[in-house]
């Protein structure tokens, strides 16, 4: 599966009042993967950039003239992400603007391009409903290193959510690193697994902190599911049959 992990700047907050997008940022993965393949480009708003936007993210019309117009990068970005599954953070804020970006210039809509949407900020507050959940706040929960972000960027932001997108669906097998078997801490060989070709099989235990982190997962799903939690569901109807008195004979 394709996915992009997108994010924008713009120069307002309202495309309806004439704002446009001045930073566009696409991280591509592919099975959850980082491919290696990114766009990220600057553009000439054509315009001058409220002083609000420009203390959050630190940019002026004067630092993008000579960029290209968006109709001029247009092309380019609905090559790069057609077909594409979308993650964004508070993506009503991001397609609005591309929406309006792309129809100023006669090119498809978002809705046309993306062959899904997913809205971590929505995801964010499922699991986690009255905490603050924005992009540093995000970073913060799962581990984030954010020390750097002192000002807003889409490319820096994309790269930020990318983690964050993977540690909120608990994507950890797309940062894994290859190791060795003998590195492996408590790993052991199950009886009868060698023979032939085949390698050892290994059996990981997971330590105190794994198994914490895990149930922690598991009571989160749980909430955002509102209880459909297979596992918790099945703990749960275990220890109620183990309470309940033996059958009458």
């Amino acid at each position: 599966m394709r996915q992009l992990v997108i994010d924008t700047e713009t120069t307002g907050l309202d495309p309806k009042q004439g704002h446009r997008i001045i930073e566009f940022a696409a991280l591509e993965f592919v099975d959850r993967r980082p491919s290696g393949r990114h766009l990220h480009l600057k553009l000439d708003p054509q315009r001058e950039i409220d002083a609000a936007a420009s203390e959050i993210h630190g940019m002026t019309w004067e630092d993008l003239k000579g960029q290209p117009a968006f109709g001029d990068a247009a092309a380019e970005i609905v090559d790069f992400v057609r077909g594409a599954e979308w993650v964004i953070h508070n993506a009503p804020f991001d397609v609005a603007f591309l929406d309006a970006d792309f129809t100023r210039v006669d090119l498809p809509t978002c809705d046309k391009l993306a062959s899904r949407i997913v809205d971590t900020l929505a995801m964010a507050r499922e699991i986690w409903p009255g905490k603050r959940n924005n992009l540093d706040a995000l970073c913060e929960r799962h581990g984030v290193d954010h020390a750097h972000r002192t000002l807003h960027g889409a490319l820096l932001d994309a790269q930020l959510l990318a983690e964050v997108y993977l540690a909120m669906t608990r994507g950890q097998e797309a940062l894994m690193m290859d190791l060795p078997a003998p590195t492996i801490a408590g790993a052991r060989t199950l009886p009868g697994s060698g023979g032939g070709a085949r390698p050892p099989l290994l059996v990981v235990a997971p330590t105190d902190e794994e198994e914490a982190a895990h149930r922690r997962y598991l009571e989160d799903l749980d909430r955002a599911s509102r209880g459909a939690c297979v596992w918790l569901a099945v703990e749960r109807n275990g220890a109620a049959t183990a309470g309940d008195p033996p059958p009458a004979t």
